[in-house]
């Protein structure tokens, strides 16, 4: 039966992917991420193997150094690449000011190629994760002073399908998650830029984004949303613009993956934060049976 969750990463799973990999020593990393789906029967609602997720599965995998991907067949794309992701030269004159002196801020959807291209290249220059590339729904926002300076961008996209966490938290069965995942969104990058020091921005800037995000959502897709979540990496972050804009911490994963049954880490450990939009969020995400 195709399943649309993602494997469950466990030591054997681990083994698997290197059998797999050192028995077809030549195939491309393309060819192997379609093998593996087959394998688990790994398919999105219409059929379709998810081999694209199946790539970042392999890829954060191959970061935790639990295995080692075939060659690239081709050279990946070098920064500022005519066909990756063009970087370009900003302002980056120091911003020492009081969030008073700023407000009120200007917060601009990225709708149009010339604000996405600016978008792409401040993540890919300054976030740790860099951009990768958009898969599903999304948001992105770009924040700028009342006086057009630059401050900061987020991006929203898909949720993660299964987070225990998370799971626990919202108390909602597997059919009810499958029905309503598309009602929440996971903050997948927040960048405040490196010249910019503002006490409370980042903080302010989530909060005018919670107001919001729900009718931008709707507008754009069709239907609002009723819960906010990201993942914060405990050995980076402390989380503390998410706990000042009263995002909810409900727990820590294991970086076991998804509910790994085996006992040592392989993913970075991250606190999970949930922010509710509805009060009766829970109601709501049960009502979406007939949407």
């Amino acid at each position: 039966m195709k399943t649309t969750n993602r494997p469950e990463i466990t030591e054997e799973l681990v083994k698997q992917i290197c059998k797999t990999i050192s028995e077809k020593p030549s195939m491309g990393r393309s060819r192997l991420s379609v093998e593996l789906c087959e394998m688990w029967d790994w398919r999105d609602a219409g059929g379709k193997v998810k081999d694209m997720s199946c790539r970042d599965l392999l890829s954060s995998l191959e970061k935790a150094g639990q295995i080692v991907l075939p060659p690239r067949m081709r050279l990946p794309r070098k920064p500022g690449d005519s066909k990756g992701i063009k970087h370009f030269a900003h302002d980056e004159t120091p911003i020492i000011r009081k969030l008073g002196e700023l407000q009120p801020l200007d917060i601009e959807v990225v709708t149009s190629k010339e604000s996405m291209t600016r978008f792409q290249s401040y993540i890919d220059q300054y976030h740790y994760l860099g951009f990768d590339r958009f898969i599903g729904e999304r948001m992105a926002y770009m924040i700028s002073s009342r006086n057009g300076e630059s401050l900061a961008c987020l991006l929203f996209g898909s949720a993660a399908w299964s987070c225990r966490e998370k799971d626990s938290f919202i108390g909602w069965s597997k059919d009810e998650r499958s029905r309503g995942l598309k009602m929440l969104t996971n903050n997948s990058r927040f960048l405040i830029f490196p010249w910019v020091n503002v006490p409370h921005l980042a903080s302010h800037i989530l909060a005018l984004i919670a107001r919001r995000i729900s009718s931008d959502w709707e507008l754009k897709y069709g239907h609002g949303l009723c819960l906010l979540e990201t993942f914060v990496e405990c050995d980076r972050f402390k989380g503390t613009c998410y706990k000042a804009a009263n995002w909810i911490n409900v727990g820590r994963t294991t970086g076991r993956g998804r509910d790994g049954g085996h006992h040592n880490a392989i993913l970075p450990i991250k606190d999970v934060y949930i922010y509710p939009l509805e009060t009766r969020f829970r109601q709501a995400l049960s009502d979406t049976k007939g949407m």
